[in-house]
């Protein structure tokens, strides 16, 4: 299943780097890459680690009903989870960060889990935000409405399920145990002898890490800090660009950022390749400008975003003593660990 499911996503990445590459001038592409300024790609990478600076705050904030955790020991554990989605498909970084918190602070996987479930939640809503207040002032085809319609209720009612799940955490795990005892009754053996575990360890330790949505206070500060996140990777964006010879608004890169964003979420190969830039080619060209540059700047800013943060990452991973066969037992064990109640 899982060769399986690696295997859907690169043939997804490789239809959508056939998009981005159907009717490319590749040698303009190659010209535009060679003469590109790219001094302008430090201050960019950090600005972008500000940017991971923040969504560590963001998580101590989610995490504190669980453990409250200092912010320079839960950053190392953040950057491992980034670089895991860099070089692992299926986004399989957030489960590893969820496996380093354990391993490092004893905080259980279900609840960290939760936190960062809530965090691609804020994250979408925030990439919609991006597009609502940037779509009118630009020019883009019906397939970016579209896909900005169809977005919407679906970030907007995971958010409402998760403020019902906090409000009311008892009732849940008292409906859940319910369920479970009623499928045990109806199918007996053909259930798994870990079911009943599930509603007692797992699914508390899940709403637990909710919990912070029951204070207007921490939900509106994580919001806060998921705008103040994203409006730092567009700047990140800007940054960038001064290197090429193009020139968007920044409300087009702001766009620009929600669409690709929005577009990641499209299971892919390790790194997003093709989901990244082929949506963000097209953003550019509906600003004016044409593939062949627009396909050298997306190229070389997936590069910035891609390559510092997996080094870093190489080097946490390091000083931490962590081996690549720790994140085999994150990805294959998950499931294991929860039943385990850490």
């Amino acid at each position: 299943m899982k060769r399986w499911l690696v295997g859907v996503g690169f043939l997804i990445s490789a239809f959508f780097v056939y998009l981005a590459l159907r009717g490319l001038q590749l040698d303009q592409v190659w010209q535009g890459l060679q003469e590109a300024n790219y001094a302008w790609v430090v201050p960019g990478v950090l600005v972008y680690f500000v940017g991971v600076w923040a969504r560590t705050c963001r998580w101590h904030c989610m995490l504190r009903s669980l453990k409250a955790i200092p912010i320079p020991r839960l950053f190392p554990a953040v950057v491992i989870g980034y670089m895991g989605n860099n070089v692992y498909p299926a986004r399989a970084g957030e489960v590893i960060r969820a496996y380093l918190l354990r391993r490092k602070e004893d905080v259980p996987m279900s609840g960290s889990l939760a936190t960062i479930v809530v965090e691609r939640v804020f994250d979408g809503l925030v990439m919609l935000l991006f597009i609502f207040v940037s779509l009118p002032l630009a020019s883009m085809p019906v397939w970016l409405h579209r896909t900005v319609i169809l977005a919407s209720p679906l970030f907007f009612g995971a958010l409402a399920l998760f403020l019902a799940l906090a409000a009311a955490p008892e009732r849940v795990q008292a409906a859940t145990s319910r369920m479970i005892e009623r499928l045990s009754a109806v199918c007996g053996r053909l259930l798994p002898a870990s079911l009943p575990g599930f509603g007692e360890g797992i699914v508390p330790r899940f709403l637990a890490g909710l919990r912070f949505l029951r204070s207007g206070r921490h939900a509106g500060l994580v919001f806060v800090l998921s705008i103040l996140i994203w409006l730092l990777e567009t700047a990140t964006y800007w940054c960038v660009m001064q290197g090429f010879s193009l020139r968007v608004p920044f409300h087009g890169l702001m766009l620009m950022n929600g669409v690709v964003n929005l577009a990641t979420i499209i299971p892919s190969s390790p790194g997003y390749v093709g989901t990244f830039d082929t949506p963000g080619i097209r953003v550019l060209e509906g600003f004016g400008v044409s593939a062949a540059v627009a396909a050298g700047y997306v190229l070389a800013l997936h590069a910035a975003l891609w390559l510092p943060t997996t080094c870093l990452g190489c080097y946490y991973m390091w000083r931490e003593s962590i081996s690549w066969q720790d994140f085999g037992v994150a990805g294959e064990g998950s499931s294991a660990a929860w039943a385990e109640k850490h």
